[in-house]
């Protein structure tokens, strides 16, 4: 028989742990990972944090050592754009032209930033974060400091690149037309209290208010806000969020809707395609609703999980999604989900005015989400009170005294 051959499109965290897994299960035949970027497989984290702050070299964002590839035969191809997915020939085409036969094909497409459509926003100096060029240009622009930053979206994005530009000694402004940071991920409770961290390190928060424009002459030096305010800016940060990368499963005929619908075990429409990382629309069945996950920890878990599927393993991913920051002086870690509409109740364990408590959102007396703040090794405790569905006291959850691990 034909050797077996297994494609990964997308050399991303998801899909260079897909490969590893591959291996890892005993797989033999061909493993074949393309990536649009000529880097080889990082993780997203650091650009961010770490890379970003200069604090971290970019090696440590690298998923694998620059010799790993060769050692378990994972033919890793840097800078090769697959253009096309022909299922009923199980080929992948490259923008060369060059068809590539698949087995099984994984596809961890990740996802791509918005972009702002308002007057000015081709001028220079207005920088998107995806990519590590993409961080290292960020850097070049702030690390100077003394300069004039205005961020676009307050996000996970736009609040972690908000500190690191004041680190560096700029000045910050933040633009978001949600009355608080955060709003769409975690309400407005714990939104506010990220405001506030912000504002105690000298950053303007302007709320309410969209982007309406920039001003310049080749390189931006001003936002318009919606309001009609002018901000002077040397530098703009846009973070408003990304865009599932769907295109080539739109069209090869695959179910789309927002991200590539997958089922449990990460298989798509057609059972020999499967989807992983922030691409994947997928049913959690402890949820028992679909969820598309743009976390680091979702694409470190999800492409194993359908790397196992690919194989022919029974797999249910059922992670709860997990998001970790830090900020200034701040470190936290989520657990789960918490968008306006899934809670009717937030309590908290420990100091908010110090930035050291536990964070709990809940639905019908039941945890649906949990964050430490600068409180560390209960992640696993605030995941289990999630996992368990059972109804808990918001008393005794609010107390220190009573340990997490007796009340789910």
């Amino acid at each position: 028989m034909p050797e077996e051959t297994f494609v990964i499109v997308g050399a991303s965290l998801a899909g260079a742990k897909a490969a590893e897994t591959l291996r890892e299960e005993g797989f033999a035949g061909r493993v074949l990972l393309f990536g649009d970027e000529i880097e080889r497989p990082y993780e997203r984290p650091p650009l961010s944090k770490g890379f970003l702050l200069d604090k971290e070299p970019r090696e440590k964002a690298h998923v694998h050592e620059s010799d790993w590839y060769d050692k378990h035969d994972v033919e890793l191809r840097l800078g090769a754009s697959v253009a096309s997915v022909d299922r009923d020939a199980h080929e992948v085409r490259l923008s060369t032209k060059e068809p590539i036969g698949y087995t099984r094909l994984l596809l961890a497409t990740g996802a791509s930033p918005r972009r702002l459509d308002v007057p000015g926003s081709k001028l220079q100096g207005i920088h998107y974060l995806r990519t590590m060029a993409d961080s290292a240009a960020l850097k070049q622009a702030l690390a100077p400091g003394g300069r004039r930053v205005v961020v676009a979206g307050a996000g996970w994005i736009g609040l972690e690149t908000a500190a690191a530009a004041r680190s560096y000694g700029n000045d910050v402004t933040i633009i978001d037309p949600e009355p608080t940071p955060l709003h769409a991920a975690m309400g407005p409770e714990l939104g506010g209290m990220f405001g506030d961290l912000h504002r105690a390190h000298g950053v303007d928060l302007r709320l309410d208010q969209g982007v309406a424009g920039f001003w310049g002459a080749g390189q931006v030096s001003a936002v318009v806000t919606s309001g009609g305010a002018e901000i002077p800016a040397d530098v703009v940060i846009v973070g408003i969020g990304v865009r599932p990368n769907t295109r080539l499963a739109e069209e090869a005929g695959l179910e789309v809707s927002d991200g590539i619908l997958v089922d449990q075990s990460l298989r798509t429409s057609d059972p020999d395609v499967f989807a992983a990382g922030d691409v994947a629309n997928a049913y959690n069945p402890l949820l028992g609703r679909r969820i598309r996950v743009e976390h680091w920890a979702n694409a470190l878990n999800s492409g194993p999980a359908a790397a196992r599927a690919m194989l022919g393993q029974d797999v249910a991913y059922d992670r709860i999604p997990y998001f970790f920051s830090d900020q200034y002086d701040l470190g936290m870690e989520m657990s789960g989900t918490a968008s306006p509409g899934e809670y009717d109740e937030v309590v908290y364990r420990g100091d908010v005015a110090s930035r050291e408590f536990v964070a709990f959102w809940l639905s019908g007396g039941r945890v649906v989400a949990g964050m430490n703040v600068n409180v560390w090794d209960v992640t696993g405790d605030v995941q289990a009170l999630i996992r368990s569905g059972s109804p808990v006291d918001a008393a005794r959850l609010a107390d220190p005294g009573v340990p997490l691990a007796g009340l789910g």
